[in-house]
């Protein structure tokens, strides 16, 4: 198979001298810089120019040409372009060379920037910019990730010296000046607008991504139908469903075949034992801009990214962000307790917690003290291996419901990007739609009462979607589950992990490898085990590994490749 580049783009602020430019990279404006690097889908690349006034849309963006002229004229950028369909960066010159980056709201599509003796450099890899501040890890981001993996330290990434640009912020870069202004914040939609909004977002994400290409998706639950049915409108599509090997009916393989509509193949991934969690791949883990959520699987996600790329796909759509938007934890107890609404928090805390078996008495207290950001969040004590200062991170504190259902969306969506870059090694342009911007910010906007329920799979997105999804697949409450593959896993491969347990990290004094090789013992036996912190330990290493082996961007300060050269 022909080896791919992982995607991604970048500038760098007016001024003089020339910043610099990544070697290989195809030029799309000179002074200041603007370039694109990998195999890019030439409809999700697009220019236009007015005079010196310039605008470019990177990635996958509804905005049509007259949307992008208007923008490229508008006096407020976030105003004429926040609301696009898609996920996306947009960055307009204007006289004088001044440069506006306006950064994706949902951290979709995240952004970071450095800082260089010859200006600031900004890009949508963190690892790409890395090598023009040293290239080195950031050990107070790797001990926070390792903390808690779900929000590590806020405003740094895991590259020292790289920033990440905050979502929702607009960059602005001038001759040794640079700006950042939030351009976006949650509103309130009535629950027609909010269906409607969502509707479009989700159905433009798609049809931008799979028009004029041949299309995969994921065929699994809700989520992965409602895309797999939106993608079909637009021309021929593969869903593809796994499930366990031998095991040809029930599940998600009967949900599947019951899926009859015009434009949609199926196709069936039998998981064997070579696809365990843990198992060794015969593709090496490639290295991404921080730990991927898939390392565990990526003997089964690897296989998987070949069979996509053998069929020709241009796109593959995921469901991945539904349980995310559609399945938070009930943040709206605080908002409820504030409006004097008791009867309603003690009903949906009581049934919350009766259906997952917790004792509720958390979730009420957590709500009256008005602190929406500890609500369902369970309380995970410092993993034991851990060696290194890090402080338990709660940016949510004093945080509204609405903000703190944001924040956990936009901690989901980052680390999503690494996945991408995955699967762009192996030829497979991945996409994630639900986490594109528009349609968190459709989500984010709905009543509580729209979104949540206790009694109901996913309201918000069934409802919304009524009169797509048959009736069957509306009426499912569940999806096909595989965490007893992690025990089982980890015990045919348990040599192979414990090998990760006394590595990098324990080389750096990050973990202790006795407490963590005591811990995956255990697993491997079946104990209960709480996952996330154990999966991102051995994620971390992984990914350590993988940095090292691999090469890193080149850059130079003398002039690229001239403009459109690949």
């Amino acid at each position: 198979m022909r080896e791919h580049n992982a995607r991604w783009y970048g500038g760098c602020a007016p001024g003089s001298p020339p910043a610099a430019t990544p070697v290989g990279a195809r030029l799309l404006w000179r002074d200041p810089a603007l370039w694109v690097c990998g195999d890019w889908n030439p409809a999700h690349v697009r220019t236009l120019e007015l005079g010196n006034a310039r605008i470019a849309v990177l990635g996958p963006c509804s905005a049509s040409e007259h949307e992008l002229a208007r923008a490229l004229a508008a006096p407020d950028l976030p105003l004429a372009a926040g609301s696009w369909a898609g996920s996306y960066t947009v960055v307009r010159t204007v006289d004088g060379g001044f440069v506006e980056v306006l950064a994706d709201a949902a951290s979709a599509s995240p952004l970071y920037l450095v800082d260089t003796p010859c200006g600031v450099v900004w890009a949508s890899s963190a690892r790409a910019l890395s090598p023009l501040t040293g290239a080195r890890v950031d050990v107070e981001w790797l001990g926070s990730y390792l903390r808690d993996k779900f929000t590590p330290a806020p405003g740094r990434s895991a590259w020292a010296g790289v920033k990440p640009v905050p979502p929702g912020h607009l960059l602005s870069l001038a001759p040794r000046r640079t700006g950042l202004s939030p351009w976006w914040k949650p509103v309130r939609r009535a629950p027609e607008e909010v269906s409607r909004t969502l509707r479009h977002a989700l159905a433009e994400g798609v049809r931008v991504r799979v028009e004029g290409t041949s299309a995969t998706t994921d065929l699994a639950g809700m989520d992965s139908t409602t895309v797999a049915l939106l993608a079909a409108q637009y021309g021929p599509v593969t869903g593809m469903t796994l499930h366990p090997e031998g095991a040809t009916r029930g599940g998600d393989v009967e949900y599947a075949r019951a899926l009859n509509i015009p434009g949609l193949e199926r196709k069936f991934f039998p998981l064997g034992v070579r696809h365990l969690p843990f198992a060794p791949s015969d593709v090496p883990l490639p290295a991404t801009d921080e730990p991927a959520t898939s390392t565990a699987t990526w003997a089964m996600f690897s296989e998987q990214l070949r069979v996509i790329a053998a069929t020709g796909s241009g796109c593959h759509l995921t469901g991945d962000g539904g349980d995310a938007l559609f399945l938070s934890s009930p943040t709206h107890l605080a908002s409820l307790v504030r409006q004097g609404h008791w009867l309603r928090m003690l009903g949906d805390a009581m049934e919350w917690a009766r259906l997952r078996r917790q004792n509720p008495r958390p979730l009420i207290a957590a709500a009256l003290r008005g602190n929406a950001g500890h609500i369902g969040r369970t309380a995970r004590p410092r993993p034991p291996w851990l060696a290194v200062s890090a402080p338990d991170l709660n940016p949510s504190v004093g945080m509204t419901a609405r903000t703190v259902f944001a924040a956990s969306l936009r901690n989901a969506a980052r680390p999503a990007n690494s996945e991408i870059q995955l699967a762009d090694t192996l030829g497979v342009a991945l996409a994630n739609p639900y986490f594109d911007a528009a349609v968190v910010d459709a989500v984010i906007s709905s009543p509580a009462e729209q979104r949540y329920s206790a009694r109901r799979y996913k309201p918000l997105l069934a409802d919304s979607f009524a009169d797509l999804l048959p009736d069957a697949h509306r009426k499912r409450a569940s999806k096909g589950m595989f965490a007893s593959d992690f025990h089982h896993g980890l015990r045919l491969n348990l040599r192979r992990v414990l090998a990760l347990a006394d590595g990098r990290l324990a080389a750096e004094g990050i973990i202790t490898p006795g407490p963590l090789q005591a811990a995956i013992h255990a697993a491997a036996l079946g104990a209960q085990t709480v996952w996330p912190p154990l999966l991102a330990v051995l994620s971390a290493e992984a990914w350590l590994e993988a940095v090292e082996r691999s090469p890193g961007t080149e850059w130079k300060h003398a002039e690229t490749t001239p403009a459109g050269a690949l």
